[in-house]
């Protein structure tokens, strides 16, 4: 061990006698390990890496009000669990996502409309309401201290679109196919697509042309738009991909790794002089982490880093 590693590993430690950084999560609170019941997902655990599965393959995993439910349940809880590190969102079936369940899905507004005995500002206050439940859902993935991964294939329309823009990286198959689908509809998305797709991709002009016309872009030009960062040849190697990403983002740090993901979220919708501010003020308790001093004497005994839940 030269001098200069010593040196270092020394002021570490030292750094570690100050309180310790504070927990991601409150330490004294016990989360349950049971995965919420869920008929319309599906989640598969291996070491630290939850795969979530939408599980409607008969309807191509369009949404319904009771698969947006189960996806608020789901990742708030894994945001909270602490053996949870990292989380891939892949679809089963045919296709990952087609979108709104039309046949189902609006069943309740359908009725809602078409009830008489109730006044227009009485149905939009409802309507309000199904709104909130969706978006909620998708906010939820968003704000999920875990960094989740996407892995698409076959079909990803409409609702798909503001479920993956929400995730923090996107794979996808050749066979991907995605569409704003909801002018075809006939009414403007609002469940997260215009609001948060423009500031993924930077392409103002493209986003407008494919929300005002509905129509299909490929793989290669979902890549080019920025839209997703990989493409592999099939579903199963996405899948692949994605959940060998998943693992290596879990043999992290999750005090850095979740850090980094809230540290991303908050600069992406405030200036650079806020963001360093914010930055700052996490990382003189985050500094203070352990984990830096286990880094530090992995790297020198030339091991791999073993960390603890948070």
């Amino acid at each position: 061990m030269n001098i200069r590693t010593t040196k270092s590993i020394v002021l570490l430690r030292k750094l570690c006698l100050y309180p310790r950084a504070l927990r991601l999560n409150n330490p004294s609170v016990q989360f349950i390990s049971t995965i919420p019941k869920c008929e319309q997902l599906e989640v598969v655990e291996k070491d630290h890496v939850f795969n979530v599965k939408l599980n409607r393959p008969e309807s191509r995993n369009a949404f319904t009000l009771q698969l947006w439910k189960e996806l608020r349940s789901v990742f708030d809880h894994l945001s909270d669990y602490s053996k949870c590190r990292a989380i891939v969102l892949s679809g089963n079936g045919k296709s990952f996502c087609a979108g709104l369940d039309l046949k189902h899905g609006l069943t309740d507004i359908i009725a809602l409309l078409n009830d008489n005995e109730k006044d227009t500002a009485r149905k939009a206050l409802e309507l309000r309401k199904f709104i909130e439940i969706a978006q909620g859902s998708y906010t939820s993935i968003e704000k999920c201290r875990k960094p989740v991964v996407a892995a698409i294939h076959s079909y990803c329309l409409g609702a798909g679109i503001s479920l993956i823009s929400c995730c923090d990286i996107r794979y996808a198959s050749t066979d991907a196919v995605f569409s704003i689908k909801e002018v075809d509809v006939g009414l403007a998305a609002d469940v997260g697509i215009l609001q948060r797709v423009q500031k993924l991709v930077g392409n103002d002009s493209l986003t407008r042309e494919l929300a005002y016309t509905g129509r299909n872009i490929h793989s290669l030009d979902a890549l080019n738009y920025g839209l997703v960062s990989r493409l592999f040849e099939s579903k199963d190697d996405c899948i692949h991909g994605a959940m060998s990403l998943a693992q290596e983002i879990a043999s992290k740090s999750p005090v850095a790794v979740q850090g980094s993901k809230m540290a991303l979220n908050y600069a992406r919708n405030h200036s650079v002089e806020d963001s360093l501010e914010w930055i700052i003020t996490w990382n003189q308790s985050q500094l203070q982490t352990e984990d830096l001093i286990i880094n530090a004497m992995a790297k020198q005994a030339k091991q791999l880093p073993e960390f603890k839940d948070t």
